[in-house]
C-alpha cells in the first residue's frame, strides 16, 4: 500500500511504502547516490507524520536505491549555485533538515536505517539518529565535510562529540570514512547484517518487531582499524587546537598518525577551527538539539565562505582536486574568523526549545 503524498511533493524521490505493519521509506535517487533535495526531506517528513498515530504501523524502515548505498549526502551541486548567488535556499534546506533530523531520534516508534554502502553527511543524519542502525560489510560511513570547506551538520558533531575518546574527533577533522566494526565502535550503527541477508531481513520487518528481526541476521563484523588506533588518537586530539593536533599526530613516528595529519592539512583551515570548536561545544551542549541550533547557525555562516564555494567546485564541479582556500594556512585563521560562525541568528534562529514550527518559507522571506 502507497501511502498519499500532498500534491506539492508528489513525486518520486522518495518510494513511500506501507507492507504488513511497516512503513517503508525508500530514497530514489540512485545516479546522485540518493543525494537529499529539499522536496525529500519533506515527504519523508510527511510520511513520519502520517505514520507516528497511525495504529496499523509499528516499524520505519528506511533504505536507498541502488546497490552503492543508502545516501552521499545533500545535493551539494545546489548548495554550491546557491552559495555563489547569495540565496537562502540551502539555508531553508537545512532549516527542515536539521528539524527532521531531531525528529527522528525522538521518533516515537522504531525507526530502523539500512546503512549499507556509502552513508556520508546528510545520509547520516537520516540514519544514525535512528533506534536501530544496521551496517554491511558494504557500509563506508562518514562526515566528510572538511574537505569541502564545510562542517559537519545535521547532528553530526553531537553524534562524533559523543564517541568514544577522541575517535569522533579524528573522523571529523579527516573526514575519513568508516566501515561496519569502527561505525559501532564510534555509535553510528547498532548491528552488522551481511548485505546478502538484507531482502530477508526488508521482508520479515513487515511483520516481526524491530529488534527482532534484526536479531535474526546479526553477527560479528570484522575487526576495523580503529580499536587498535586509540592511543595515539586520544592522546594527539585531546590537544586544545587543529595546529597542537597536527603536531602530536606527526611527533609519534607513527605512519598511520603521519597520514592523518597529511589528510588534515589537505581540508580547508577555517573548517577545521570551526569544526573542532563545534565538536568541544556539542559535549557541553549536551541535547542533539541544542547542538543542531549550533550547526544551523555555522551552516548559514558557511554561505557566505569563500572556501564552501571553493571547496565544492574543486570537488564536485571541476573535479581537479585542488582547492585554494582562503585563507589557506591554519595560522592564517583567527579567532574572529571562527566566532563569526558561532554568531546568534536573531529571528533566523533554528529554536526547539521554542517549539519553532515557522515554515522554511516564512524564515526564507525574513532574510
Amino acid at each position: 500500500m502507497t501511502t498519499p503524498a500532498s500534491p506539492e511533493i508528489a513525486d518520486d524521490s522518495v518510494l513511500v511504502e506501507v507492507r504488513g505493519r511497516a512503513g517503508y521509506l525508500t530514497l530514489n535517487r540512485p545516479r546522485t547516490l540518493n543525494a537529499l533535495s529539499h522536496i525529500m526531506v519533506r515527504r519523508i517528513d510527511d510520511a513520519l507524520t502520517a505514520w507516528e498515530h497511525d495504529p496499523g504501523v509499528d516499524t520505519v524502515v528506511i533504505t536507498g536505491a541502488g546497490e552503492r548505498g543508502l545516501c552521499a549526502g545533500g545535493d551539494i551541486r545546489s548548495i554550491h549555485e546557491d552559495a555563489r548567488s547569495g540565496g537562502t535556499a540551502s539555508a531553508d534546506f537545512w532549516y527542515d533538515e536539521y528539524r527532521l533530523n531531531a525528529r527522528i531520534a525522538r521518533y516515537s516508534k522504531p525507526y530502523v536505517a539500512l546503512m549499507d554502502g556509502i552513508v556520508m553527511g546528510g545520509g547520516v543524519g537520516i540514519s544514525a539518529h535512528g533506534s536501530v542502525r544496521v551496517a554491511t560489510e558494504r557500509s563506508r560511513v562518514a562526515m566528510p565535510e572538511t574537505g569541502i570547506g564545510f562542517v559537519p551538520d545535521v547532528g553530526g558533531t553531537h553524534l562524533l562529540a559523543h564517541a568514544p575518546d577522541e575517535l569522533g574527533t579524528h573522523l571529523a577533522l579527516t573526514g575519513a570514512p568508516v566501515g561496519a566494526a569502527d561505525a559501532r565502535l564510534c555509535g553510528l550503527v547498532d548491528y552488522f547484517v551481511p548485505s546478502g541477508w538484507l531482502p530477508a531481513l526488508l521482508d520479515d520487518l513487515a511483520d516481526t518487531p524491530a529488534n527482532e528481526a534484526v536479531a535474526r541476521y546479526a553477527e560479528e563484523p570484522d575487526p576495523g582499524e580503529l580499536a587498535a588506533q586509540r592511543t595515539w588518537i586520544s592522546e594527539c586530539y585531546a590537544a586544545d587546537t587543529v595546529e597542537e593536533i597536527v603536531r602530536r599526530l606527526l611527533d609519534t613516528g607513527l605512519a598511520p598518525a603521519k597520514e592523518a595529519a597529511g589528510t588534515i592539512l589537505t581540508k580547508s583551515p577555517t573548517a577545521l577551527k570551526v569544526t573542532l570548536t563545534a565538536l568541544r561545544r556539542a559535549r557541553q551542549l549536551g541535547t542533539l538539539e541544542g547542538v543542531l541550533e549550533q550547526e544551523y547557525r555555522i551552516a548559514c555562516a558557511a554561505l557566505s565562505s569563500p572556501d564552501l564555494v571553493e571547496g565544492i567546485r574543486a570537488q564536485v564541479i571541476d573535479k581537479d582536486r585542488n582547492p585554494q582556500w582562503s585563507p589557506p594556512a591554519l595560522s592564517e585563521v583567527t579567532d574572529l574568523d571562527v566566532a563569526r560562525f558561532f554568531a546568534p541568528l536573531g529571528r533566523r534562529e533554528l529554536s526547539f526549545a521554542l517549539d519553532n514550527t515557522t515554515p522554511a518559507e516564512e524564515i526564507g522571506a525574513q532574510r
